[in-house]
């Protein structure tokens, strides 16, 4: 049982989550270790914040549904992609030896840090792009296949799969960056969705404080996309680092 103090971390943690994942991508850094640090397991506290996030991402999607007009036909194959990516990712995670994650969730941890580092210069990358890269057949196979491979992580971790979408998103599509925020809360819901789904019907889940989560996620993702946008980029990555990486501390010395 969740005392009062644990409870309040919880929806302040889900809070946070749901405005970074919303203007980041990155969330899961701040309320998987919250989960870790209150005793759950490594896969229960993975499990239970992939639930309570979803929400989050969804009312990040709908809080930028003004970006999101004219993407119907662009999304539609993408999210097709991602919930295949994601019940594969899921799949794994339940499939695979529970040691198996516990092992490899530290270095996952720090790849994930890693991925909040390199954002400004996955950014820069963005700008570069030339626009005939958005009409190349192969380039097409390659964007498709790097959203796959990133919907099937977010499925079994998901800590900055946002990182790694708006990346390939700026990469590959000629378009406004909030335009291509927004497509990736859509893209990010539908990973976290399908994921979430299944782990209801085949996974342990600590109930209370998903739905805590659920309940601060969904309140972040609006903040976030009202009043992220004028949060310093640099303190919320800051943040998201040293929060994830004193949690991987923490799994390499006590697993």
């Amino acid at each position: 049982m969740l005392n009062p103090w644990e409870i309040a971390g919880l929806l302040g943690a889900g809070v946070a989550a749901g405005t970074v994942n919303t203007v980041v991508g990155s969330g899961s850094l701040l309320t998987f270790p919250t989960l870790i640090a209150f005793g759950y397991s490594p896969r229960v506290a993975n499990v239970s914040n992939t639930l309570g996030l979803v929400p989050g991402s969804v009312s990040g999607a709908l809080a930028y549904r003004r970006e999101l007009r004219g993407q119907r036909e662009r999304l539609r194959p993408l999210v097709a992609v991602s919930v295949v990516g994601g019940a594969t990712g899921a799949a794994l995670l339940l499939l695979l030896p529970s040691g198996s994650f516990q092992r490899v969730v530290p270095y996952l941890v720090v790849l994930a840090c890693v991925m909040v580092i390199a954002q400004p210069r996955l950014t820069l990358w963005m700008a570069r792009r030339s626009a005939a890269a958005e009409r190349s057949t192969e380039r097409h196979l390659a964007f498709y296949a790097g959203v796959f491979l990133t919907a099937v992580y977010g499925g079994y971790f998901g800590a900055a799969q946002g990182v790694l979408l708006i990346g390939l998103l700026g990469i590959f599509i000629d378009d406004h960056l909030q335009r291509l925020n927004a497509a990736k809360n859509v893209l990010a819901a539908a990973i976290n969705g399908i994921a979430a789904i299944i782990f209801v019907f085949f996974a342990s889940i600590a109930w209370l404080p998903a739905v805590l989560l659920a309940i601060g996620s969904t309140v972040g993702g609006q903040i976030g996309a009202k009043v992220g946008r004028r949060l310093p980029a640099e303190l919320l990555r800051l943040l998201i680092v040293v929060v994830g990486l004193a949690v991987a501390v923490k799994l390499f010395v006590w697993p």
